[in-house]
């Protein structure tokens, strides 16, 4: 079995798409398709924009679906039996499987992106990567501090990033540092991703969700939240909306998936982390890029 999977937030760079707009005539279409739907030019910033244009949250996140989908509809090798989605591209995986519309998935994750840098804006939140110790002992460290602090990412067996006030984020890391983590460092991040403190923007969200037709996605997604496959779309809207304060289960959903027959994985989009996060969970598995 293959699984397809798309990256999050993070993997932005520049001249991203750029050769998948030169290289691939179909894809033309869906760039310029893109750039009328967000009623900006995107692909300017993506193709020609800096670093630190692409760091705007109301641009990274659309730029990466953007690039990422457009890759899978136009690979004709792109014939998943399951796809997953490290949080942002969740919507990825259910956009390429045909759940939702491009023109759909594009409007909800510009709704998410900007409702996500709102409350980034309207709150003091922080994360951290902790390395070098068991999820158990973080879980229970985040729980022995006061204030809003708790796992957010679980990417790999002995990398687990977490989220909340800057406060607890700093405490939590003093005293994981304490415990022998290898490093706990606080990410150069807007805010408190995956965590209460986006509570405000999952209300703007499921007014997007709630209006979105969803249909059966043509193979199985893997959802951050449970960190297990599913195509009911009323479920799949559910956890869409609880994964953006809820915590995404990476490492779970791939351990799953291998459990469940998967033997290969495919990254779909730029850059290369979940290859690297995947061979960490399981460095036999083959893993590539399309």
């Amino acid at each position: 079995m293959k699984a397809y999977v798309f990256p999050g937030q993070g993997s932005q760079k520049p001249g991203m798409g750029q050769s998948l707009y030169n290289e691939i005539i179909d894809s033309r279409a869906l760039f310029k398709k893109a750039n009328e739907i967000l009623n900006f030019d995107i692909t300017e910033l993506m193709f020609e924009g800096t670093s630190e244009d692409l760091l705007q949250t109301r641009v990274t996140q659309p730029a990466i679906f953007i690039h990422s989908v457009i890759l899978a509809l136009t690979t004709k090798s792109f014939n998943p039996d399951v796809c997953a989605g490290h949080s942002l591209g969740e919507f990825s995986a259910l956009t390429a499987s045909n759940s939702i519309s491009f023109e759909d998935g594009l409007k909800l994750v510009s709704i998410r992106a900007n409702a996500m840098q709102k409350a980034c804006q309207n709150t003091k939140g922080t994360m951290a990567a902790i390395l070098g110790l068991p999820d158990e002992i973080i879980e229970s460290s985040c729980n022995d501090v006061d204030g809003i602090v708790k796992p957010a990412n679980y990417n790999c067996p002995g990398q687990l990033v977490i989220s909340g006030e800057i406060k607890s984020v700093e405490k939590a890391c003093e005293i994981l540092k304490e415990k022998g983590a290898k490093r706990a460092l606080i990410l150069p991040v807007s805010g408190a991703f995956h965590s209460e403190l986006m509570s405000s923007a999952a209300d703007e969200l499921k007014k997007g969700i709630d209006e979105t037709e969803f249909k059966k996605p043509e193979c199985p997604i893997y959802q951050n939240f449970t960190g297990k496959s599913e195509q009911d779309p009323s479920k799949i809207k559910i956890n869409l909306l609880k994964q953006l304060t809820g915590a995404v289960l990476w490492n779970q959903s791939i351990n799953k998936m291998i459990n469940d027959g998967v033997k290969e994985f495919y990254e779909v989009g730029p850059g290369n982390t979940l290859q690297g996060l995947i061979r960490k969970i399981d460095r036999h598995i083959v893993v590539d890029k399309i």
